[in-house]
């Protein structure tokens, strides 16, 4: 079976579309997924990428998998009901006849899954990376998206490539260990464990 998964991030920007797909390639290259990866489609915002990713829904015919992977933007009450996280948080209907399982959520935000992996970070940043300053790696889903991104930024102060969303986030994200993210991150276990069924 094939699959088709639409992708959160890029803006407006075609070249950052292409980056987009390119960091989340290599990140499913880098865990195994190497000669069967899914058709990625990088989509903009959160909204572009709910829109794309039901219009997709609709027109399959059952041949393939087709799945979104975006911000889950809160916290999660239970890490497998996300249509129902959809409702509660976004008012959005998933489309009928779609599953929980075709809905794949980086909790809170893609920053979440790079603050993860401090080594990739340390090795990335450099000796002007400040540790002290990111979030906790304990309960790190649990932290809103918006002090994950403010501990990232600023952690990354003083670096000449400091964080920024858009080309440099993709960048790092193509770069980070699955092995580190597995470690901290049931969401991206649950994304992995989806994949390889489905792939």
């Amino acid at each position: 079976m094939s699959a088709s998964i639409y992708l959160e991030g890029g803006g407006d920007s075609k070249e950052l579309h292409i980056r987009c797909r390119a960091g989340f390639r290599k990140l499913l290259e880098n865990y195994g997924f190497t000669g069967r990866l899914p058709r990625l489609t990088a989509c903009g915002g959160r909204t572009a990428t709910f829109d794309d990713f039901q219009t997709a829904h609709a027109t399959n015919r059952g041949s393939q998998f087709v799945g979104m992977l975006i911000d889950s933007a809160e916290p999660l009450k239970d890490l497998e009901a996300t249509r129902q996280h959809l409702n509660d948080h976004d008012d959005w209907a998933a489309p009928v006849g779609a599953s929980d399982e075709q809905v794949l959520f980086m909790t809170t935000c893609m920053e979440t899954w790079i603050v993860s992996d401090r080594e990739t970070l340390a090795a990335h940043y450099g000796s002007k990376l400040q540790k002290s300053a990111l979030p906790s790696l304990t309960d790190l889903e649990s932290k809103s998206r918006q002090e994950v991104q403010q501990k990232l930024a600023h952690a990354t102060r003083k670096c000449t490539n400091s964080y920024r969303k858009g080309k440099r986030s993709f960048e790092i994200l193509g770069k980070l260990s699955p092995t580190e993210l597995e470690n901290h991150l049931p969401s991206f276990r649950r994304v992995v464990r989806i994949l390889g069924q489905e792939l």
